[in-house]
C-alpha cells in the first residue's frame, strides 16, 4: 500500500472527500517526520514506534572502481512492529 492508496482507504472508510483524507494523512506523516527530526522516538500503540538510529561514518569503497570512499555520518529512522501488530499477522 502507498501513500496514494492510504488515502484513498481512508476516504472510503469514513466517507470523506479525497482532499480532507489528503490533509490527514499528510498531517500525520509530516508530525511523525518533524518528531523524528527533534530527536523525539514516534510510538504508535499497538502498531508500532519510530526512532533515529544514528551510524558513525566509515572507509566503504566503490565496488565498481574500488576505489577508496569516506562514507559521511548519518541518520536512519527505524521502524519496529509492536506486540499486537506482529500477532494480528502471524494469526
Amino acid at each position: 500500500m502507498n501513500k496514494s492508496e492510504l488515502i484513498k482507504a481512508l476516504a472510503e472508510q469514513k466517507k470523506l472527500h479525497v482532499d480532507e483524507s489528503t490533509q490527514i494523512v499528510s498531517a500525520f506523516v509530516d508530525s511523525i517526520k518533524e518528531a523524528l527530526v527533534r530527536g523525539d522516538r514516534v510510538e504508535i500503540r499497538g502498531f508500532g514506534s519510530f526512532k533515529l538510529k544514528e551510524y558513525e561514518g566509515y572507509t566503504g569503497r566503490n565496488p565498481k572502481t574500488g576505489e577508496v570512499v569516506q562514507v559521511k555520518p548519518k541518520k536512519l529512522p527505524f521502524f519496529r512492529p509492536g506486540k499486537e501488530l506482529k500477532e494480528y499477522i502471524n494469526d
